[in-house]
């Protein structure tokens, strides 16, 4: 069966996230982009970036990936069911290339993109969206893309083999947590520490 994997999703040290006051022009909300920029200045990213321990771990956010589930809020800003032209946050041609499982109670017909991505719209249970997920990404994994409530609940399903965390030295005081209400969650993986010179942690859980 294929697995079921996070990349690269950061948090701050009080483990938010995304920050407050998510909209149109803040996908990330007062965050900004300070969750992300040790990922901006990679090689990965930008040709001239660094090629160091950040570079390593963010190149293995695409291969072997065949579908993607994302939240309501990661493809959009709150109230984007109203927008009947709103087609996601990365323009004409998303970064996903796959097809893309979006969980929302406001569901509406699939968008077909450039590049290879699709995205349907899903109103179900974790368990059953990764079915229906795995069914589209054949012989290859599936992401689950965030934001940190739909990690949080295919955590608490216990429905996700490798989980990527990158802890970003800021503090954002308010916003979405990730780890709410996972008490003992450690406890079914194995976990390993790398501390980047850029001043983030990676967290790498693998299921025991």
């Amino acid at each position: 069966m294929s697995l079921a994997r996070v990349h690269n999703f950061s948090i701050s040290l009080d483990g938010f996230g995304t920050g407050a006051g998510q909209g149109p022009d803040a996908h990330f909300g007062h965050a900004g982009d300070r969750l992300h920029q040790w990922m901006f200045a990679t090689q990965w990213w930008e040709a001239g970036g660094t090629a160091g321990v950040d570079d390593v771990f963010v190149q293995r956010h695409d291969p072997g990936i065949g579908a993607e589930i994302m939240g309501a809020g990661k493809f959009g800003h709150p109230g984007w069911h109203e927008d009947p032209d709103w087609k996601g946050a990365w323009g004409p041609n998303p970064p996903f290339h796959t097809p893309v499982f979006v969980l929302t109670h406001h569901t509406r017909p699939s968008i077909e993109m450039e590049g290879g991505t699709t995205f349907h719209f899903l109103d179900t249970s974790p368990a059953e969206a990764l079915e229906t997920a795995r069914k589209a990404a054949g012989d290859q994994d599936v992401r689950i893309g965030g934001g940190p409530t739909v990690i949080r609940e295919f955590l608490a399903a216990r429905l996700i083999d490798h989980l990527h965390v990158v802890v970003v030295p800021v503090l954002l005081g308010r916003g979405v947590r990730l780890w709410d209400g996972l008490e003992g969650v450690e406890k079914d993986y194995k976990i390993e520490q790398t501390s980047s010179p850029s001043g983030v942690t990676h967290l790498s859980f693998t299921r025991a």
